[in-house]
């Protein structure tokens, strides 16, 4: 007789451990994230958050430990090769081509996500043409997603803060991934607009999409995410649902305080 199937992690991290000079910014974090979850990735500022996405992202390459994507090592991938993979992230401060158009910067992604070859695009030749149709078409079909569609024509630049969070998530969607994370998305909104941009969160997870998120909107964190890891100095203090950490009495000495679930 077999036992009970168990679903594998997407995302598996054991030991994770980052130094730089004698500052140990990751200090011996492990945590899974399983397929279709919404994660979150919350504690006080200099906790570790930011370089966690980064030692997952290739950006950063570990002092210690191990990143495996669907049992994959992630381990000396450059980030370009770690998206070809399926991991798609955003960043504090929405890297965007500002002089562009917004639908100019979500098909620059678009055709990255297509992965044309160098002398195809640089050639002209018919794949690439078609890979150009096809990332416009894209383009107009995630900004009316994520609500931008009115703005496609305007400068990516001009945008308000707000906007070009919703513009650097229509970048990640645009690469096709499998995993995305998202560094602060509701970063500058207002109770609405983090309203509806959770919304979105949810929607993502809907089209089969993993998300992990770092956020300091607490209360939008609780009402969205199935899972929460709670670092601090470096070091994960906490992994649990959203009731089992907002009365862990470490992560709200830590971080949470006494009143913060009041509005959760």
């Amino acid at each position: 007789m077999t036992g009970p199937i168990t679903e594998s992690p997407i995302l598996s991290i054991r030991g994770l451990s980052k130094n730089f000079g004698g500052v140990r910014a990751v200090d011996d974090v492990s945590f899974d994230v399983m397929p279709g979850s919404i994660v979150g990735l919350i504690g006080p500022n200099g906790a570790g958050k930011t370089t966690t996405f980064n030692l997952i992202s290739g950006r950063f390459s570990p002092s210690a430990g191990t990143l495996q994507m669907q049992g994959r090592s992630l381990l000396g991938l450059r980030p370009d090769q770690i998206a070809a993979l399926g991991i798609a992230r955003t960043f504090q401060g929405t890297r965007i081509f500002p002089n562009l158009s917004v639908a100019e910067n979500v098909q620059i992604a678009a055709l990255a996500g297509a992965k044309l070859g160098f002398w195809e695009d640089w050639l002209g030749l018919r794949a690439a043409r078609e890979a150009q149709v096809q990332a416009q078409q894209r383009a107009q079909e995630i900004l009316a997603w994520v609500g931008l569609s009115e703005f496609g024509a305007e400068s990516a630049g001009s945008m308000a803060y707000a906007h070009q969070s919703l513009l650097g998530i229509a970048l990640a969607l645009a690469m096709r991934p499998k995993l995305m994370l998202l560094d602060e998305p509701f970063a500058g909104m207002n109770p609405g607009e983090t309203a509806r941009a959770a919304q979105m969160v949810r929607r993502i997870r809907g089209e089969g999409i993993t998300v992990v998120l770092v956020e300091h909107d607490v209360p939008a964190v609780m009402r969205i995410c199935d899972r929460i890891v709670v670092l601090d100095q470096g070091a994960k203090i906490a992994e649990g649902t959203p009731e089992e950490i907002r009365s862990n009495e470490r992560v709200i000495e830590a971080y949470l305080g006494v009143d913060a679930d009041a509005d959760a």
